[in-house]
């Protein structure tokens, strides 16, 4: 049976992935703040707030769309409430106000990027038993809090427990415009000494989810509900989860909660590899009941001091998640960002080419809005701003977003995710960088509501003037170039056609390797050691058809 899952993969991995990149799909990142271990690791309002959007550029350039940020951290909070103290993880001191709200800092600066951002509350810890948080909950809640060893932890048998995570959930949801609750560690703690039958703790704990899930679809029906559960769901016919499973184990009915509505969305934890991967990830894509999975990757294992797995595990299952339909979620983002083992670069420069909408909640609601109006266009040097009126169909939420689509031909097509240019707008204006030549350049608009519904596209007027300059040779391995003797070159860049980056590489003459490149159009740049980009011209990748 080994060898029958070794050859799914590598029959997957044969499909051409990169040709087949989805127009929607969750790519995600947990971004932890426990002991500031991805962030804050600073201190001070104006270096925590420079740091954070310093990581969310780098995640909004590889085109990561979802950022699961840690909210609640051992009932202690990254936010004011009106339950719980201030995590330490803010100033170095429990309890301590770091003179801002680093919630809504980074709710609003993930929404300036196009990401949505999830509040990752994480509900069953409570932390040390004689942490500052854990001690005014057990002081308020005497009998609320159970001890295991040195830590305390909120009794899933208790009926207390989901009516006050529920309401820890409503105050995030009613202050801040987050887009989703992400629950982790919904689930007994593994040395709990079960009284009760394992099918009861399910039942428990799917009480405690069902609470949290009717408090924030009352207040917010656009708002997902989602949950990290353990990797591997149960035992499957021919493969064991070796006694960690989520149903057995710790009584987590993740696969119930997707069939009954109660969750949008699951993270399943999977960080494992080969066959302790595939097979469960086929278990969790046959039973999605219609929801979005969006399996989590330890790459953290690609750390020498970790694991040092060597990237191809990674890469391979990034490559199975997609042709499967499923997102994929990085634990964690400091491993990302810091490139390990070259990770961000193979996501930026080849995976996630391209931006991806989330796949809509038609499960909530499926009415798209209508389509915005009067496009129009203006020039400011060297750049173009773009301009429209906005869709005044706003009844699945409390404001509509905008969705931006380029290509060189008209009209322009929205199902190709290549033509993709900037997702999630939250205004109606754009500026894009000018294209440096006279070639038309076609846009199309299109709105889309809080679930995730898009409108029909406003298509942009046809501009006149079609380009002279011949496109460069390729072969879809190789481009061909003609070096101009003025030229001191020190790298070759390769842009989108709207400017974005999508890879460099060293000179070594009049030709540049694009073998790993997905078909689509591109510009090609000379660099010299001083960083002076000079255009060398535009080519198309299409293999065969």
């Amino acid at each position: 049976m080994r060898r029958f899952i070794t050859t799914i993969a590598l029959l997957l991995l044969t499909l051409h992935a990169f040709s087949q990149v989805p127009k929607r799909e969750v790519r995600a990142v947990w971004l932890t703040t426990i002991g500031g271990i991805d962030w804050p690791r600073t201190r001070g309002e104006e270096q925590q707030k420079r740091e954070l959007c310093q990581i969310l550029d780098r995640l909004q350039a590889a085109n990561v769309n979802t950022v699961l940020l840690q909210t609640r951290v051992r009932a202690s909070t990254i936010y004011p409430s009106d339950y719980e103290p201030w995590d330490v993880c803010m100033t170095g001191r429990a309890g301590g106000n770091p003179g801002y709200d680093p919630l809504r800092f980074a709710v609003d600066e993930c929404h300036r990027r196009g990401m949505e951002i999830h509040a990752w509350v994480v509900t069953i810890p409570v932390g040390k038993w004689n942490n500052p948080a854990c001690k005014q909950l057990r002081s308020r809640y005497p009998s609320l809090i159970k001890k295991i060893g040195d830590e305390g932890f909120m009794n899933p048998e208790s009926s207390e427990t989901g009516n006050y995570l529920a309401k820890i959930c409503k105050e995030i949801t009613d202050r801040y415009d987050i887009d989703g609750i992400h629950l982790d560690y919904i689930r007994y703690p593994e040395k709990w000494s079960f009284k009760v039958s394992r099918e009861q703790g399910r039942n428990y704990i799917t009480d405690i989810v069902r609470k949290i899930h009717r408090t924030v679809k009352q207040s917010k029906p656009w708002v997902k509900v989602s949950c990290s559960p353990i990797g591997k769901y149960s035992d499957l016919s021919r493969y064991n989860s070796k006694g960690w499973n989520a149903y057995h184990t710790v009584c987590q009915d993740a696969q119930r909660w997707l069939r009954e509505g109660l969750m949008d969305e699951l993270f399943p934890m999977m960080y494992f590899r080969e066959n302790n991967f595939y097979p469960f990830a086929i278990d969790w894509k046959e039973r999605d009941y219609g929801r979005i999975v969006a399996p989590g990757l330890g790459i953290w294992f690609l750390d020498r001091r970790e694991g040092n797995w060597p990237l191809t595990d990674i890469t391979r299952e990034l490559q199975v998640l997609r042709q499967l339909n499923l997102g994929h979620t990085y634990f964690r983002s400091k491993f990302f960002t810091d490139n390990t083992k070259g990770i961000y670069d193979y996501v930026r420069g080849q995976f996630d080419q391209y931006p991806a909408l989330v796949p809509a909640m038609t499960w909530e609601q499926s009415a798209p809005p209508s389509a915005p109006t009067r496009f129009g266009q203006k020039r400011h040097d060297d750049m173009v701003e773009l301009r429209w009126d906005g869709s005044h169909d706003n009844s699945n939420g409390p404001y509509l977003l905008y969705n931006v689509y380029a290509s060189r031909t008209t009209p322009v097509d929205i199902n190709d995710p290549r033509n993709l240019i900037a997702a999630r707008l939250v205004t109606n204006q754009l500026f894009l960088k000018s294209s440096g030549d006279d070639r038309p350049m076609y846009y199309a608009i299109t709105a889309m509501d809080r679930y995730g519904n898009e409108s029909a596209a406003l298509q942009s007027n046809a501009i006149r003037g079609a380009s002279r300059i011949p496109l460069l040779k390729n072969d879809g391995r190789r481009v061909f170039f003609n070096k101009d003797s003025s030229l001191d070159i020190s790298v070759m860049v390769i842009e989108s056609i709207v400017g974005n980056e999508v890879t460099r590489k060293p000179y070594l003459g009049e030709t540049v390797d694009i073998s790993r490149l997905p078909d689509g159009m591109y510009v090609l740049f000379a660099q010299n050691k001083h960083k002076v980009k000079h255009r060398i011209g535009e080519f198309i990748i299409k293999r065969g058809g």
